[in-house]
């Protein structure tokens, strides 16, 4: 989608000719600022002007605008009422896999992490063939997703693996439910059952259950650890340090993280705020290029995944309770990726040619509706791939708005 001759910019959130995307943005930083400060009645009078003009189904500005207003509402309430919980009440498990799977299927977003992220642990596995014994161990933390992931490993390694020397995966992958995990397994040994010269393991384990030091691991094998929008979901961190350490200690070949360039919990309430809404607003944006806006599948994706999403971040539990008070270091929010990293014993791993040709590649041959997609051109375009220096790692946008970024480390204390 090129961007129309009727749009101004507001910072970097696209919307349109200073009417009714202008006044939303107004409305929402009005809003947010005055619940940050605790001047409730001057928010109450906004987020109540402001739902006389959102929507659902009008325009990307509206729609996204509609679940940022919930989720202010709902900050401003009480976790006991019960108008907080109608706000807050998450998508079944069916509708939630399914908004994923639709998500999955129509944006580069989700394709882009899993296929960068999977480059890098195949290489680092192809170099270590002469003393793995072709034994793979990936432990994806977090969200298994359902596994959408791993087919597209599995298929690759299978391509370097013969008759006379197969190469055996395992994935300890975590999961919400033992219903998901189970049905994780199913599907992924099901497609690993197609390729006969290698060997497939799954094993599945439910969030906060297992602890990474019991981890047995087969000699010589290569161990990646998968951090796929991980750290994202983080709530301080000390949290984070704990996680980095209790992978640094497993000493993996490669740690491939991808991270969304909006959500990053560990801030106090308006610096997230405004990164969300730049975010969101750019997320919501990049559905008019791959749905159209009176789609059910879009709707579905913005209720039940990016909705929920933003409700979310603009409600995680800050300190135990509900209010804008946090103890967060003004140094920690400022710390980079890159500082975080190494000051627990990484270093990164500059992702190959060969792997920023193939997300520029994901970009040039998908085939999304009414889209533009530019390969490191000009910002007026649809979604674009570049690259970052220092570590080489590379992000995906949406015109000038990176939204998502992979880089890859690997311990060297």
């Amino acid at each position: 989608m090129m961007l129309k001759n009727d749009v101004k910019k507001k910072g970097h959130i696209v919307v349109e000719d200073g009417k009714v995307g202008l006044h939303l943005i107004h409305s929402l930083l009005i809003s947010a600022t005055s619940i940050d400060e605790n001047t409730m009645d001057l928010a109450i009078e906004n987020l109540h002007e402001l739902y006389q003009n959102v929507t659902l189904l009008g325009d990307s500005i509206q729609r996204m605008a509609a679940y940022f207003a919930d989720g202010l509402i709902a900050r401003l309430l009480t976790r006991k009422s019960p108008f907080y919980d109608m706000i807050m009440k998450p998508p079944t498990q069916e509708e939630e896999f399914l908004a994923f799977t639709q998500f999955y299927k129509v944006s580069p977003f989700y394709q882009f992490a899993h296929f960068t992220a999977n480059q890098a642990i195949l290489e680092v596995f192809e170099k270590e063939l002469e003393y793995n014994n072709g034994l793979l161990h990936v432990i994806d933390f977090f969200d298994i997703s359902y596994g959408f992931q791993w087919p597209s490993l599995i298929q690759s390694l299978s391509e370097n693996a013969t008759t006379l020397n197969r190469i055996s995966l395992k994935i300890t992958g975590y999961g919400k439910t033992i219903d998901e995990l189970r049905e994780t397994e199913t599907r992924l040994v099901s497609f690993a059952k197609g390729f006969r010269n290698l060997s497939f393991e799954f094993q599945g384990v439910l969030s906060g259950s297992y602890k990474l030091s019991n981890l047995t691991k087969r000699k010589n094998e290569t161990l990646a650890i998968n951090l796929m929008f991980h750290l994202n979901s983080l709530s301080t961190y000390s949290k984070i340090s704990k996680t980095l350490k209790e992978v640094h200690d497993l000493c993996p070949s490669i740690v491939t993280i991808v991270e969304q360039e909006g959500c990053k919990i560990p801030q106090t309430f308006m610096p997230r705020f405004m990164d969300s809404l730049h975010y969101f607003a750019a997320m919501f944006d990049s559905l008019d290029d791959c749905l159209p806006i009176d789609s059910i599948e879009r709707l579905s994706i913005e209720k039940n995944h990016l909705g929920k999403e933003i409700k979310n971040v603009l409600n995680y539990d800050e300190g135990g309770n509900n209010n804008n008070s946090s103890s967060y270091d003004d140094n920690e929010q400022m710390e980079t990726c890159k500082g975080r990293m190494e000051s627990h014993g990484f270093l990164g791993i500059p992702l190959s040619c060969k792997n920023i040709m193939q997300a520029k590649l994901l970009m040039k041959i998908r085939s999304y509706s009414n889209s533009t997609i530019q390969i490191d051109g000009g910002i007026n375009g649809g979604f674009r791939v570049f690259e970052i220096e220092d570590p080489r790692a590379i992000s995906l946008a949406w015109q000038d708005r990176s939204i998502v970024t992979a880089s890859a480390w690997h311990c060297v204390l």
